[in-house]
């Protein structure tokens, strides 16, 4: 059965079991630039990841928040765009502690190392699983 990209607690899943995918963010002359990195989602469908702070990927976030993630698995593939944010505090704190039960060698709590928490915006599903081949797009607002 497919994903539907309205369902959030579907894509949450999705990604959750996946646990990594493709980051793709805007270099400063505003070419693509992507990472391979492990992520996670909370049940609200936020995603997380993290990054050495002298990575690209910081520092294009920090001078332009959009993002886009592709994650794969057999025969799904969901992509997603929207904002990112690099956490504090709280925040941090609290999503950290969870990526870290996820991913237990994990250094993003560790100085160097930046937690982004991704706010969706669009959601598309790609499943060759199903014949015909199953598309679907949602927008979700904040």
């Amino acid at each position: 059965m497919s994903i539907d990209a309205a369902d959030r607690a579907a894509v949450a899943h999705f990604v959750r079991v996946c646990g990594s995918g493709v980051v793709a963010t805007v270099g400063e002359q505003g070419e693509p630039q992507a990472a391979y990195v492990v992520m996670y989602a909370g049940d609200d469908a936020v995603l997380v990841f993290d990054a050495a702070v002298d990575s690209r990927k910081v520092a294009n976030i920090a001078r332009d928040p959009r993002i886009a993630v592709a994650v794969t698995g057999a025969a799904v593939t969901v992509q997603l765009e929207g904002e990112a944010r690099a956490t504090q505090g709280a925040e941090r704190a609290r999503l950290g502690e969870e990526y870290c039960r996820h991913f237990p060698s994990s250094r993003a709590l560790d100085d160097g190392y930046a937690l982004f928490a991704v706010d969706v915006r669009w959601v598309r599903v790609y499943d060759t699983g199903s014949h015909p081949p199953h598309v679907s797009e949602a927008r979700w607002g904040s």
